[in-house]
């Protein structure tokens, strides 16, 4: 039987890859990896550099093909993410049938952890069962453990929750019942909306990478800035991949 292992890589440096995810990244035979342009052929070498790093000296393979492309401002949100995970889908279900062999091992090297705002794990359960795939998932180390040791805070207060959401959800107002509010997938600089409120903000951004910027303080002090600095960082690279906490006082 064929077995593909989703492996979390940690947020971007090399050594957030736990033991387990080494050990298993030493049994694959084939790699599997989405090409997002030019912009983000760092995400794909980070990645690269996982497996030479990790699998050894055994004989492996990378096989990549063009992650499909996705409307940036849809009128329906959910819809066009239906369309986009069925498109991956049927992406990896070509590449697995291509190129895996029965008794063979492969692995799609998920950012950060694969139960977090990603689609690797809906993904690869909608093809199991049609390729005959036994699978795994195999945690990493999430861009929001990183912020926290970076900013060397907890995300919540002692007996209290932390919510874990997205800038969309967070443009829809502050959530109820919680004071620490953690963002992710923030295109729209949606902290700025709060800027008049007694609120703290901890921001990074290319967590984990040689590109890393941090910036916290009271939001009304900071906002403009992490602004300022998001802008240019995105003009420089061409691509940002940020988190931040906010937390009422």
């Amino acid at each position: 039987m064929k077995k593909l292992l989703i492996i979390g890589i940690g947020a971007g440096d090399p050594d957030f890859i736990t033991l387990q995810a080494a050990k298993a990244l030493a049994t694959v035979d084939v790699f599997f990896m989405l090409e997002k342009g030019a912009a983000k052929d760092a995400m794909v070498e980070l990645r690269r550099e996982a497996c030479r790093r990790h699998a050894g000296d055994r004989a492996y393979r990378v096989v990549e093909a063009p992650s499909p492309p996705r409307e940036r401002r849809p009128a329906d949100y959910a819809s066009c993410v239906d369309d986009l995970n069925r498109a991956k889908q049927e992406t990896f279900e070509r590449m697995i049938a291509d190129n895996l062999a029965d008794g063979q091992v492969g692995a799609i090297l998920a950012w950060g952890d694969p139960s977090l705002y990603d689609s690797t794990i809906r993904n690869v359960e909608a093809i199991a069962a049609r390729l005959g795939l036994a699978w795994e998932v195999i945690p990493g180390i999430s861009a929001v453990q990183v912020l926290a040791a970076r900013h060397r805070i907890p995300l919540n207060t002692v007996a209290q929750p932390v919510e874990i959401t997205t800038g969309r959800r967070l443009s829809e107002g502050w959530p109820a019942g919680v004071d620490s509010v953690v963002v992710m997938l923030d295109g729209e600089d949606t902290w700025r909306r709060f800027a008049d409120q007694d609120i703290d903000i901890w921001w990074g951004a290319y967590l984990g990478t040689p590109d890393e910027i941090l910036l916290s303080g009271h939001l009304k002090d900071v906002s403009d800035e992490i602004h300022r600095v998001r802008v240019a960082a995105r003009e420089r690279h061409g691509w940002i991949m940020d988190t931040y906490l906010m937390r009422r006082r």
